[in-house]
């Protein structure tokens, strides 16, 4: 591999903050990709390779030698080092065009769409300061910080603003021996800065722990949820509704956005007093708790035991809605008979899968939902209900972590 620094023009953003460039014609006028981190389209830069495959190489950025008029100094000190933000030396409008150029290619590129609806992206409220939620790596020594891109090396941080602030000025006192077991150290923070800290381990004999301040505190282990300080669980409100959310259970990390999907959700969603809605990975009822006033049976699928107290208490007000705690694969299969006219989707980053595709077509849902936090697997599973007999009505991205290249989309798809 080449080692010297050579010189690119960048062009093109890619998935995971990086903008192609291209090295020179070789002999058969192919010209390689090379993704470079921390570069924006229209710069000229200078690079090392890194890694060099047949198809594309990666590479280091050594120094920006034209900058773009959106070009901005990066505001915190471990930009670049600690693998958490990935845009800081992008102005956020320029950030949002970014990302929403980014969906509308994965989807031509792998759902093979020549023109996808793709809508411009909500913006969030606040760029920093956002995050209700944070996990920490523990550093040998026992500092708290998070991985490096591409590395399992812990960068220790003395700062980040991208944290809720009754985060940030809590973090810095925690004082936790990096114990054998102890993968992650979260905190969250819910209604009137109520604070949680998580120790999440792979040991289900909890540490020795002790506060001198207010804090709810939890071990979680794969098989065991030792409460250690306080509540196992939280209140967090999104749009006017208070949720329990306890420890182990998601919840979603920047509220003001997760308004603007659910809104998104009610404006566009055909929902009837008589219809029938399926919300899979239901979680703690986010978007159940605002559909279920409005059709007539509700059903949430989801596999996480935590989450599901969680929903059933979120829920308990209503009825007619039902939940079945199970993996998407093992409950879709039961409920094919049910069909629902509505279904929304939330899967994990790696998105539905061919198994869960084919069980939810044969759901013959008039409409679906999908929410993603990832428009790859998001663009992969666009394949199949394309395939399926669904059509592409739109898809609107969310701004769901500023400063950082991860995309929340929600698409709605009509089955004709």
């Amino acid at each position: 591999m080449k080692t010297h620094s050579l010189i690119l023009h960048l062009d093109t953003p890619a998935y995971g903050g990086e903008t192609i460039g291209r090295l020179p014609a070789d002999e058969n006028g192919h010209q390689k990709a090379v993704f470079v981190p921390f570069g924006l389209p229209g710069e000229r830069v200078r690079v090392r390779l890194v890694e060099e495959k047949r198809g594309y190489a990666r590479a280091e950025l050594l120094e920006v030698l034209t900058p773009a008029e959106q070009h901005l100094s990066p505001r915190c000190p471990h930009y670049t080092q600690c693998g958490g933000c990935h845009y800081q030396h992008a102005a956020y409008d320029l950030q949002l065009k970014l990302k929403t150029e980014i969906v509308r290619a994965q989807l031509q590129h792998l759902a093979g769409m020549d023109e996808p609806p793709v809508n411009p992206m909500v913006p969030a409220p606040e760029i920093w300061g956002y995050r209700n939620h944070v996990q920490f790596h523990l550093t040998p020594e026992g500092r708290l910080g998070f991985m490096a891109a591409r590395s399992k090396t812990v960068i220790p941080i003395e700062e980040c603003a991208l944290l809720h602030p009754a985060i940030a000025a809590t973090w810095p006192h925690l004082d936790i021996e990096p114990l054998p077991g102890l993968e992650r150290v979260a905190l969250r923070v819910g209604d009137d800065d109520d604070l949680m800290l998580i120790l999440e381990s792979n040991d289900p004999v909890p540490p020795e722990f002790e506060v001198d301040f207010p804090i709810s505190a939890v071990h979680l282990s794969p098989e065991t949820r030792t409460l250690l300080s306080g509540y196992s669980d939280q209140q967090i409100s999104v749009g006017g509704r208070a949720f329990r959310v306890s420890a182990g259970a998601f919840f979603q990390v920047n509220l003001p956005v997760a308004e603007a999907m659910v809104n998104h959700l009610l404006t566009h969603l055909p929902l009837q007093a008589d219809s029938t809605a399926l919300d899979l990975y239901c979680g703690v009822g986010l978007f159940s708790a605002f559909l279920a006033p409005r059709v007539g049976r509700l059903i949430g699928v989801e596999e996480n035991p935590w989450a599901c107290e969680d929903f059933a208490f979120n829920l308990d007000a209503w009825d007619h809605v039902e939940l079945y705690e199970a993996p998407a694969e093992i409950a879709l299969p039961y409920l094919v008979d049910v069909h629902p006219q509505v279904v929304v989707v939330d899967p994990p980053r790696t998105g539905l899968g061919r198994r869960n595709l084919q069980s939810l077509l044969a759901l013959e849902a008039e409409t679906i939902a999908y929410v993603s936090c990832d428009p790859a697997t998001l663009a992969r599973d666009a394949r199949h209900l394309l395939a399926g007999g669904y059509r592409l009505l739109h898809i609107t991205p969310f701004d769901m972590f500023p400063q950082t290249y991860h995309i929340e989309t929600i698409s709605l798809w009509q089955r004709t």
